[in-house]
């Protein structure tokens, strides 16, 4: 792996949190894979392109470019070993030959310039100290003409699991838990600076668009809120409390959430920002 300037994120995502979300990458998939379809439609992806996906996580959104662009190719990039290692063993397990996986920071990582058509991220591109280097870092990896498509979380008002959280807030420290500050979740919920950040590294022709989808959080609300505490902020959370406050934020939370049961299981609405750029030609 070559070197890390976004040392607390690369903490975060080779301990607890990326060995969370690779350890549950099905239920984080069922969780934003809705937001899929816009993403990809979006890319509007060709037979024997180049694909670089950010912040790729467990891979799931690289596997899928990959599908799209044969006989291109994909490359996943990510901050989290313990997730790239069921990267590579996913795509292994489902024959997908044309992607590969690489560890790094997106801020400094040494991409082959001009070596992209597309770059693409699912919700990997809100956690940079400091984002114009990482955008002007993928802008070089692009050839002249490349295209980005970003999801990025959208305001925190429009996500529903964030709104269950706040049942808990005579419970839980929540100060700040939400917070648009970056790095974070929500760190490119405003359009206007999502937008400011992408044509300062480079781009042209930026645009933001907002998107909803559903996820499924679990078997029923039970299971969603246990699920949800033990994620990184959730168990971040608790860890600030005494065993009791821990036991009666799980009861509430599940209270909470009942009312989104379905026979599909217990679905949130999320809200994303749509970012799409062009490297100048």
């Amino acid at each position: 792996m070559h070197g890390i300037a976004n040392t607390a994120q690369a903490q975060a995502w080779n301990g607890y949190e990326g060995a969370h979300w690779a350890a549950h990458q099905d239920r984080w998939n069922a969780v934003n894979g809705g937001f899929d379809r816009p993403l990809l439609d979006a890319a509007a992806l060709r037979a024997g392109e180049h694909v670089l996906d950010v912040g790729c996580g467990a891979g799931a959104t690289t596997r899928l470019a990959a599908r799209a662009v044969g006989p291109g190719r994909a490359l996943g990039l990510d901050l989290s070993a313990p997730m790239l290692e069921r990267a590579r063993a996913r795509a292994a397990d489902e024959g997908v030959a044309n992607v590969s996986f690489e560890h790094g920071d997106a801020q400094v990582h040494p991409l082959a310039p001009d070596s992209f058509d597309v770059a693409i991220s699912r919700f990997g591109v809100m956690f940079f100290t400091d984002p114009v280097a990482a955008f002007t870092n993928v802008a070089r990896a692009l050839r002249p003409g490349g295209r980005v498509v970003f999801l990025s979380t959208a305001e925190p008002e429009g996500t529903e699991w964030l709104r269950a959280f706040g049942a808990l807030d005579d419970i839980l420290p929540l100060r700040g838990f939400g917070a648009t500050g970056g790095p974070g979740m929500f760190s490119l919920a405003d359009a206007g600076t999502a937008t400011g950040l992408l044509t300062a590294a480079g781009f042209h022709d930026v645009r933001a668009e907002r998107v909803q989808a559903y996820g499924t959080w679990g078997r029923d609300a039970e299971d969603a809120a246990r699920f949800m505490l033990e994620s990184g902020p959730g168990r971040h959370l608790l860890e600030q409390v005494d065993a009791d406050a821990r036991a009666l934020a799980h009861v509430r939370l599940a209270e909470r959430l009942r009312r989104h049961e379905t026979p599909e299981g217990l679905r949130l609405r999320g809200a994303g920002r749509l970012l799409t750029a062009r490297r100048p030609a």
